[in-house]
């Protein structure tokens, strides 16, 4: 709610896509810079306490957007500073939050699937999220909107409070924050099946995700709309991420993850081809749904590859290298686009971003076919070396 209600006020004030650009860049940059740093808290204090924290943080932050916008005396770059706020919490909320979910899921067969149901939970918020905001934007106004998402983290924390999770065990070994960021650079590029997975996320992110930036001009200048159909475009993207998430979440755990990958990074990309040059309505909408389908897939199959793949005492430096991948190119997308679309056009820049998905998918397809070769040559060997011993 709070993020669709600062791009509809800020594009409101300035009705200019750049400065769209610059809201995600100021609410997710600071993530980026700060990621490394929450990955190393991360990894060594109680991920939960973290949480904890972060979330109260959060619902400060909220609650002083809200009074600053029912006050009524707020500007462009007021929304911009808070933002900037939001970015570097989350820098240390991202890196706990994803692995705190192996220590709820007890039979670690299930984290796949444990791991597609928590992203089934943000994206069903995506989907009432938007539309809700859309609504509340029209008839009540941007201070109630951000005032209500101050108080939605009472229920967040409240959730926390009552969870119970195994004690934190702290590490015995004490390194240097120097160490640890080299420990985790080291750890990446020794692990390839990572590595790989975390640049497409990366690439895609920065080149095709933010095609989301555009969205308030489809809904005012496309579609002769209002705050609402931004929402109503916000939350079809979210109907269609919830599927998503309930396909992932009903996988069998021996399917190919890299293959479903592959083939939603292609939906992805032939979904915003159409989309970008669709005016009517109801079928921009369902074409929306199947771009939140395969956008969601694609991003919950990398988060899942690399939190199964990597080792527990990485796996909180490997999400800040996510969040890294994910709030760093993301907002300098956010930036590029929005530039890009005032010389080009907002349709045009979502096709050339449909385009680019589908060169993404191809060319990493030979990237993950060669990763799952070359896994079965180091199998046979481990298996020939251990007969050896035997």
């Amino acid at each position: 709610m709070q993020r669709t209600g600062a791009s509809w006020v800020v594009y409101t004030i300035t009705h200019s896509t750049f400065m769209l650009g610059l809201t995600v860049f100021a609410s997710q940059f600071p993530s980026f810079i700060f990621s490394l740093l929450g990955g190393i808290v991360s990894d060594r204090y109680s991920r939960y306490k973290v949480l904890l924290v972060t979330q109260i943080a959060s619902m400060i932050q909220a609650v002083l957007l809200a009074v600053l916008t029912l006050a009524g005396k707020y500007s462009v770059w007021e929304i911009l500073t808070l933002s900037i706020i939001l970015g570097i919490i989350n820098a240390f909320d991202v890196p706990a939050r994803q692995p705190l979910i192996h220590e709820m899921v007890t039979d670690k067969a299930d984290l796949p699937n444990a791991l597609a149901l928590n992203s089934s939970m943000v994206n069903i918020a995506r989907l009432v999220g938007p539309a809700l905001s859309g609504i509340i934007l029209v008839k009540f106004g941007a201070g109630n909107c951000f005032l209500l998402n101050g108080l939605s983290f009472i229920a967040v924390i409240i959730s926390l409070l009552l969870m119970k999770l195994p004690v934190h065990i702290p590490s015995q070994v004490k390194k240097k924050m120097r160490h640890e960021l080299s420990e985790g650079f080291t750890y990446l590029k020794n692990t390839p099946s990572i590595s790989v997975i975390m640049l497409l996320l990366a690439l895609t992110s920065l080149l095709v995700l933010p095609y989301n930036t555009l969205l308030p001009v489809f809904a005012k200048v496309i579609f002769k709309g209002d705050a609402a159909t931004f929402g109503y475009i916000n939350s079809f993207i979210g109907l269609g991420a919830v599927g998503g998430s309930v396909f992932l979440a009903s996988l069998k755990s021996k399917t190919d993850l890299k293959i479903v990958l592959l083939a939603n990074s292609a939906l992805f990309g032939v979904c915003l081809l159409l989309f970008s040059h669709i005016s009517y309505f109801p079928l921009a909408m369902l074409i929306a749904t199947l771009t939140g389908f395969g956008m969601m897939s694609q991003t919950t199959i990398c988060l899942t590859i690399i939190q199964v793949e990597s080792d527990k005492e990485m796996r909180g430096r490997v999400m800040s290298y996510i969040a890294m991948a994910y709030f760093g190119m993301l907002p300098i997308g956010s930036l590029l686009v929005g530039a890009i679309s005032q010389q080009i056009g907002t349709p045009n820049t979502i096709l050339s971003q449909g385009i680019i998905a589908l060169i993404i998918a191809v060319v990493f397809s030979n990237f993950l076919r060669k990763d799952k070769i070359g896994k079965k040559k180091r199998m046979s060997l481990q298996q020939t070396a251990e007969i050896e011993i035997e």
